[in-house]
């Protein structure tokens, strides 16, 4: 396929036949008459062209199961007819442009089976597609279950550091907190049950307390 840029017009030197609704159409010097374009299970490979978004009477665009690497063009959203896009089962990377949103003839979409990553863009359309529509990639939003918030950030090293000092923390508190109430019995109890002369006196001294309190 040859482009010919000049300016805001292009042309592209190749006839294509075109069957659709059982009419065969040809077209050569004026493919931005186009309607629908299916170039699917051919072998593609390389980018999508920018000067596909010229065809502005482009309704049906199928460039499944094909090869193509890059990004979808980012202004996709100019061929405003477009009711039906299939990208699917091929190599694309990169985000799924905003302008993809503005499409509102929009009825079918299939980018499932690449490697697109990030939101999905909101606009009416996109989000009321079936999920399977975007299987296969990293993505996330709706329609997919997958939700964007707190995406690909990673944990700060120091907060990890801060969780393993607190349970350390914790960890020596028990232990201190066992060893005190260890340390402070036997420092109670230990002469009173070694020394019979201090136990007499002790227990004395809570018969005179319990004595007291009964005469409140």
């Amino acid at each position: 396929m040859e482009t010919d840029k000049e300016y805001d017009s292009f042309t592209i030197e190749l006839s294509i036949l075109v069957v659709m609704k059982g009419r065969e159409l040809e077209y050569n010097t004026m493919l931005k008459l186009v309607r629908c374009m299916d170039l699917s299970g051919n072998n593609l490979s390389g980018d999508i062209p920018e000067e596909m978004t010229y065809l502005v009477a482009l309704q049906s665009l199928n460039l499944s199961h094909n090869f193509l690497t890059g990004k979808i063009p980012e202004n996709v959203g100019a061929i405003r007819s477009l009711e039906s896009i299939d990208f699917s089962g091929n190599l694309l990377s990169g985000r799924i442009p905003q302008s993809i949103s503005s499409l509102t003839f929009l009825s079918h979409l299939n980018l499932s089976d690449n490697n697109l990553t990030g939101k999905i863009p909101l606009g009416t359309q996109l989000q009321g597609f079936n999920a399977s529509c975007f299987a296969g990639n990293n993505l996330c939003g709706a329609p997919l279950p997958k939700n964007c918030t707190d995406q690909n950030v990673p944990i700060p090293a120091e907060n990890e550091n801060g969780s393993e000092d607190e349970d350390e923390m914790g960890y020596w508190l028990y232990v201190s907190t066992a060893f005190g109430f260890v340390v402070g019995f036997w420092c109670v109890i230990g002469p009173l049950l070694i020394n019979r002369r201090w136990r007499y006196k002790y227990c004395h001294f809570l018969d005179r307390i319990i004595a007291k309190l009964g005469c409140l």
